[in-house]
Parts: structure tokens; sequence; C-alpha cells
């Protein structure tokens, strides 16, 4: 039999990766935090659709002779032509204010095409809860199924998988600065069920090989779980390779509306093939094999007691 590279007895230095990068994800959350956009923070959104190329010094000086300032990256330039500017302000705006810069990007750009929605801390406070249930009662919902078809510790483990891909994709959002909004909370939601699915194939094949030779040793659960792994791998990657390719044919030509949306699914989808094959089956493996260890401890102690 071809020898294969051993992924469960090399867990270790999997397991380092990913605290490492869990240790840099927590430090980028404490000191920068999330660039949350107007879905989930009181603020407004002006859209401008114009009839010229324009960049982001342009659209900044039209917005300063009505003495309105906005942050360093808070004005994108999108569109084919580069003739739509984005604009989002920290404050709501009065309309007042909206009609100045109406007037503005008529007299600068000859274009009075402008859109504008705002968000009040209410709303965004609700949207902030009802996304944060959204992606809590996936998980649950998740857990459940697992443990139903399978067994607890396939669920814990799965679920360590799916917080695992999640948190890779906050991480280099906050690290990057890239905004948080609820395209962001989709792509979150559709990691979290392309990551549950791949984890589920490779924990059912798991399931058969215990079935076809039940491992009497924590050895014998290693090799059988690698066995497994690689019986499944040539699936796994195919898999995210092909989706891999639609999600980058996406983030190039699919426009700027939808590029921190496809971005984070590129994230996530590594991410997941990852923590479905390193992460997931390496924990199960942990937990699985503590009734190995302590089997023998169990039976020392009762043939020690006197007969």
């Amino acid at each position: 039999m071809k020898q294969r590279f051993d992924i469960i007895r090399h867990r270790n230095w999997f397991f380092l990766l990913s605290g490492t990068i869990t240790v840099v994800g927590l430090i980028v959350f404490l000191v920068s935090g999330f660039n949350l956009g107007t879905d989930f923070k009181a603020g407004s959104r002006v859209q401008l659709t114009l009839h010229q190329p324009v960049n982001v010094t342009q659209v900044r000086q039209m917005l300063e002779q009505a003495n309105l300032s906005v942050g360093q990256n808070a004005i994108t330039v999108a569109g084919t032509q580069r003739n739509t500017a984005v604009v989002r302000f920290p404050e709501v705006l009065t309309q007042q204010q909206i009609q100045t810069i109406q007037n503005l990007e008529q007299k600068t750009f000859h274009s009075n095409e402008s859109q504008a929605d705002t968000v009040s801390p209410i709303v965004a406070q609700q949207t902030s809860r009802k996304a944060i249930w959204a992606v809590l009662l996936a998980s649950l919902f998740i857990v459940g199924y697992v443990s139903i078809r399978f067994e607890y510790r396939f669920a814990v483990a799965a679920i360590v998988a799916l917080l695992h891909d999640a948190f890779i994709v906050m991480a280099a959002f906050a690290l990057f600065r890239l905004e948080i909004d609820l395209t962001f909370v989709a792509a979150i939601l559709t990691i979290v069920g392309y990551s549950v699915n791949d984890t589920i194939v490779i924990f059912d094949r798991i399931r058969e090989n215990q079935k076809i030779a039940k491992p009497r040793s924590f050895e014998e659960l290693e090799r059988m779980v690698n066995k497994s792994l690689w019986q499944t791998m040539s699936r796994s990657i195919n898999t995210v390779i092909t989706v891999l390719i639609a999600a980058v044919l996406l983030y190039l030509f699919g426009g700027e509306s939808i590029h921190n949306f496809t971005l984070a699914l590129i994230i996530g989808l590594v991410s997941g093939a990852y923590s479905s094959i390193f992460i997931a089956s390496p924990i199960w493996v942990l937990w699985k094999g503590r009734q190995f260890r302590k089997g023998p401890q169990k039976r020392a102690r009762t043939e020690q007691q006197p007969g």
C-alpha cells in the first residue's frame, strides 16, 4: 500500500497553525475592531451615479464644499467605467444635507441621479441582533442534525471547525478594514453550509470504515481516520477548486457591489476545506480516543483489586 502523509499524527502542527491565526485575529479585534457598514450602525449611504469617470479625490472635494467630512475609506468608486461613487457617512444625514449633496452633484458632475439610504440607531441594533441570531440558529440546527445522523462527538467537532472558518473570515476583514454588511452575513452562512457539507462527507467515510474494522486501540483509530481522510481527499480538493473558480470569477467580474461577499466566500472556502480535513477529524480522534486510554487503566485497576 502506498505510504501517505499521516495527517492525524501531525495534528499538533495544524492545531498550532490555527491557534496562531486565532491569537492574531483576537489581537486585531482588540486593536482595530470591525469596519461596520451602515447596515449595522447608524449612518447614511449615498450613491452617486455619474456620467463620467471620477476618482475619490474629486468626490471628497465636492463633499468638502458641503462641509461634510468622511473617513479615509468611506468613499468607493465602482462601475466598469468608474462612474459610480458610494459614500458612507457615520451620521444620519438630514434632508437638507442630502439636497445639498444633490445640488453639488449637479453643479460639479452635471448629474442628478444620487440615491441616499439612512439607517437609524434602532434599526441598526435590530439588524445586528437578527444577524447574530441567524448564525447561532444555523449552528444550533447543524449540531442537532449531525448529532442525530452521527453522534455528539462528531457534532461538536463540526461546530469547532465552523467557528474556526467564521473566525478566519472575520479576522481577515478586521485586519484589512473591509466593510461588514448584510452581504457579509450571507457569505458567513454560505460558508457554514459548505463547510459542514464537506465535514459530513469525511465523517460519513470515517463511520463506514469504523463499521468495517472497528478500532481496538488509539493507534488503530488514528490509522483508520487517516485512511478515511485520504479516501475523501480527492473529492474534497476537486469540490473546493470547482467552487473557488466560480467565486474568483465573480470577484473579478461581478462588480464592486459583491466584492466583499465573494472575497469572504473565497477565504471561507479555503478555510472550510482546511478545517474539515485538518481540524474537525483530529478533534474527533482525540475525543473518541479517550475511551481507549481509559480502557486499559480501568482493566489495570480491576486486576489490582483483591479477588
